[in-house]
């Protein structure tokens, strides 16, 4: 710590990156000792980020994320899909095919940003806000992929009719960008993906993984 920063706010974010790591919640002991400081502390943290919403407590007393997260998770969406922009436009343009970011949002997939290719003739209509089962469609199969092999190096994910009957998808994941769990994909009216789309959204999701960090 500095002189210029503040003790407790540092606390109070360390303890929402506490909660943010582990689906079942932490005791007040479990923070304290985490922490390293004693509970008296511990329990004004957690009273100040509750009454903001960030923190909530079971009736076990085990404290977790509160629903006020995701109200400030919603800002970012704009941000990133400002930073993803220039990328999925080139993948756009370059495959003449839909290219999209998304994101986790829960369970689901959510398009955060779709660029559409100025040039071809017809091209899938694909929209931001558009959700779907992880487990289904090249987006959320390459996100579930990077989780199930995180120290692999990344590849890309293909998917046919899974979300529209006619439409063939390929997407890859975003490596190494903290606190960003998201695909970068085109999808396109074809039978199969042309061989040399999945290494072009490979880069693809590496540029705008760059641009996330």
């Amino acid at each position: 710590m500095t002189a210029e920063t503040s003790q407790t706010l540092d606390r109070g974010l360390r303890v929402l990156k506490l909660l943010a790591d582990t689906d079942h919640g932490l005791t007040v002991t479990e923070l304290s000792n985490k922490l390293g400081v004693n509970r008296t502390v511990v329990y004004r943290l957690l009273a100040t980020l509750e009454q903001h919403a960030l923190v909530r407590r079971d009736l076990g007393g085990r404290a977790r994320v509160g629903l006020g997260v995701l109200r400030l998770g919603r800002q970012v969406h704009p941000l990133v899909r400002e930073a993803a922009l220039p990328a999925l436009r080139s993948l756009a343009e370059d495959i003449g095919a839909t290219a999209h970011l998304t994101l986790v949002d829960g369970t689901e997939a959510l398009a955060v940003a779709v660029v559409e290719p100025t040039w071809t003739d017809y091209h899938v209509a694909y929209r931001a806000g558009f959700r779907h089962p992880l487990d289904r469609g090249a987006a959320g199969r390459a996100i579930l992929s990077a989780r199930q092999h995180p120290l692999e190096e990344p590849g890309y994910t293909l998917t046919h009719g899974e979300l529209e009957a006619g439409a063939s998808g390929a997407a890859a994941p975003l490596i190494g960008v903290t606190g960003v769990e998201g695909s970068v994909g085109v999808v396109m009216l074809a039978d199969a993906v042309p061989e040399r789309v999945g290494p072009r959204v490979v880069d693809a999701a590496r540029e705008v993984a760059e641009a996330l960090r």
